[in-house]
C-alpha cells in the first residue's frame, strides 16, 4: 500500500469520525479505531476505511489492533489519538472508578497506542497527533476535575515525547480543540444530570451550570474545522507543536486574570450571585 495511512482512534464516532472521512477524501487510508462495534460494523463498506476494534484500556487488545494493522500495511504515517471519555462531578465525590476510568482512557490509552504502533511510525517516519483540549492548558474547571486532569497529562506526556522522538526525526504534535458539535459534548447534559443526583454538597451549583453548559454546547463550532486543521498538521512539512483550535474566549480570560480574581469571579458565577 503506497498510500498515506492513518491510524485513528475513535475513529467512528464524533471528531474522529470526521477526520478519518476528511483524510480519505484527500486519498488517505485509515484504519478507524473504536471500542464501538455497531459504528465500527457502519464503516466497513467505505472505500479506504478498514474499521478496527479496539480497547485502549486493555493492551491485548491493542495488540490485537496492530496484528490487524499489520496485515495490511508494513508503516504509517500518522497515528491520531481521540479516543477519550468525560466525566463530570466534585473532586470529592467522583466515584474512584470514574476517576481511575477518565485517567486510563485518555492517558493511559494514548500511551498504549503509541507504545505498541510506534516501530509502524518508525518505518515510515510518520507523525503522531495526541488531543488534548483547551482543558489542558487552561487551570482546571470546578466539577470538570477528571478531564482537566487527563488533560493536562497529555499535554506533559505529549511534550516529554515531542522532546524524545524529535531524536529520530518524527514529530510528535499536540491539538487542543475548544467546543466542538461532538457526542461528548452533547453528552454533557446526561452528565450533569447524574453529578446532580449523587451530590450532597453541590445541587444548586450544578443544576446551574448544567444550562450554562448546555447553551454553550449548542455553539460548538463545526467538526470539519478540527479535521483541517489535523490534516495541516500531518501534511505541512514543518508542523507546529500545538495547534490551539478555537479555544472559548470566556474560559480562555480566566488565563490571563490573576489567579485570586480568577476564583473569586468564579465563585460569583457558579453561586448566583453575579446576575
Amino acid at each position: 500500500m503506497s498510500q498515506k495511512t492513518a491510524f485513528i482512534t475513535g475513529g467512528s464516532g464524533g471528531l474522529g469520525s470526521e477526520t478519518t472521512h476528511y483524510l480519505v477524501e484527500r486519498g488517505w487510508h485509515v484504519f478507524a479505531a473504536d471500542f464501538d462495534k455497531k459504528a465500527l460494523a457502519r464503516m466497513e463498506d467505505k472505500q479506504n476505511i478498514t474499521p478496527v476494534y479496539i480497547d485502549v484500556m486493555d493492551m491485548a487488545s491493542v495488540q490485537a489492533a496492530l496484528e490487524t494493522v499489520n496485515e495490511s500495511v508494513d508503516g504509517l504515517d500518522a497515528i491520531v489519538n481521540f479516543a477519550g471519555i468525560l466525566a463530570i462531578g466534585s473532586m470529592v465525590e467522583l466515584e474512584e472508578a470514574v476517576m481511575e476510568r477518565v485517567l486510563n482512557v485518555n492517558v493511559m490509552g494514548t500511551f498504549r497506542v503509541n507504545r505498541v504502533f510506534f516501530p509502524m511510525i518508525k518505518a515510515r517516519q510518520g507523525r503522531i497527533v495526541n488531543i488534548s483540549s483547551e482543558t489542558g492548558w487552561q487551570s482546571g474547571a470546578p466539577f470538570n476535575g477528571a478531564y482537566a486532569c487527563s488533560k493536562h497529562a497529555i499535554e506533559a506526556y505529549t511534550d516529554s515525547l515531542r522532546r524524545e522522538l524529535a531524536l529520530l526525526d518524527i514529530p510528535v504534535i499536540k491539538v487542543q480543540p475548544g467546543p466542538f458539535k461532538t457526542e461528548m459534548v452533547g453528552s454533557i447534559g446526561s452528565n450533569f444530570s447524574k453529578a446532580i443526583e449523587t451530590t450532597t454538597y453541590f445541587k444548586d451549583v450544578l443544576t446551574r451550570m448544567k444550562k450554562m453548559a448546555i447553551r454553550e454546547g449548542d455553539k460548538g463550532h463545526d467538526p470539519a474545522l478540527l479535521a483541517s486543521v489535523i490534516y495541516e498538521a500531518l501534511t505541512t512539512k514543518k508542523p507546529k507543536a500545538a495547534y490551539s483550535v478555537k479555544p472559548d474566549p470566556m474560559r480562555s480570560m480566566l488565563e490571563y486574570m490573576p489567579t485570586r480574581n480568577a476564583d473569586a469571579l468564579l465563585k460569583k458565577v457558579l453561586s448566583g450571585k453575579w446576575f
